[in-house]
């Protein structure tokens, strides 16, 4: 019994596997379900022959020229901590990059000409850096973010004693994370 029920076993797997046709091939919507239905094989998509391209890489805009997080000097009058109207764009611009970036850490130098004492420029340097940073943490940016130092006279930007140079030598310079 066991020899002729293999054997019937083995009719219909192999009818199953036999490459004729089926009667009910050519029916559309209909889907046979039994153990004896034979899929056809399915051929792979296509494969792409075009090679693959790299994301592009998004421009650094702190060291973009055309962007204004490239500029990072805030200009003083003599004798003064107050920022003036013109640099509140560039501060603005400057405290949305930290608060947009949590990791984001800057530095700030508060720089004086030469004429006063080391003592008094320090004092004087210290106090820019700190309106700076006072002004970006009320823009946005947070305080844990921005470090002010004093560098006093010990940095000019420029050596001449003319009042042109010294305004240059009167400045707050926006040092961000990597630039220290």
């Amino acid at each position: 019994m066991r020899k002729a029920l293999f054997a019937a076993f083995a009719l219909v797997v192999l009818h199953g596997c036999s490459s004729e046709p089926s009667k009910d091939e050519g029916k559309a919507g209909v889907e046979e379900r039994s153990p004896a239905a034979v899929q056809p094989a399915r051929t792979p998509p296509p494969v792409s022959t075009q090679p693959v391209r790299p994301a592009p890489v998004q421009a650094n805009p702190l060291k973009d020229p055309k962007n204004i997080l490239s500029k990072r000097s805030v200009y003083f009058d003599y004798d003064s901590d107050r920022i003036r109207d013109e640099f509140r764009p560039l501060l603005q611009a400057h405290a949305k990059y930290l608060a947009d970036n949590a990791g984001a850490k800057m530095l700030i130098q508060g720089n004086c000409d030469e004429r006063g004492s080391r003592e008094y420029n320090l004092a004087l340097g210290q106090r820019r850096a700190e309106a700076v940073r006072r002004m970006m943490v009320l823009m946005g940016a947070r305080e844990a973010q921005i470090e002010p130092v004093s560098l006093g006279e010990e940095k000019p930007r420029c050596a001449q004693q003319t009042e042109a140079c010294w305004a240059e030598n009167r400045r707050g310079d926006l040092l961000h994370g990597g630039e220290f």
